[in-house]
């Protein structure tokens, strides 16, 4: 795990999974959803969530880069090989780091999601599944 994390308080609901790796970590409860990256928390309630689809990186695609128009900087994000990435819409989140606490409105993840992760999420948020 990586020492860089910011610990999740208050979580939301009974914790029911967590995935931590070394430059990400993925926490599920029975009413939120904590990305936890080096240096940020990223708190996404269940019922805000719009959808999950699968996401497929494009071929010959270069790392992405994310530019906040809010806040100077930028953020290089790597897709994990080998993990199914999904692309999770939400209505609004909340971002803790270590300059405060801020409301993001709708926005969009794309993350590495195990199996029991992803059937936590859809189990406590109530999401069904189409073919």
């Amino acid at each position: 795990m990586n020492e860089n994390f910011i610990k999740i308080k208050g979580l939301d609901g009974e914790l029911k999974i967590s995935h931590k790796k070394k430059d990400f970590g993925l926490t599920v409860s029975t009413k939120e959803m904590v990305y936890q990256k080096p240096h940020a928390n990223y708190h996404i309630k269940l019922e805000d969530i719009v959808s999950i689809t699968p996401y497929e990186e494009p071929i010959g695609a270069r790392k992405i880069r994310f530019n906040s128009q809010k806040a100077s900087g930028s953020e290089t994000v790597n897709l994990h090989t080998g993990m199914q990435h999904y692309r999770i819409y939400v209505r609004e989140a909340e971002l803790h780091n270590r300059s405060g606490i801020f409301k993001l409105e709708t926005a969009q993840f794309i993350l590495p999601i195990m199996k029991d992760l992803l059937l936590a999420i859809s189990k406590y948020g109530g999401l069904n599944a189409f073919t």
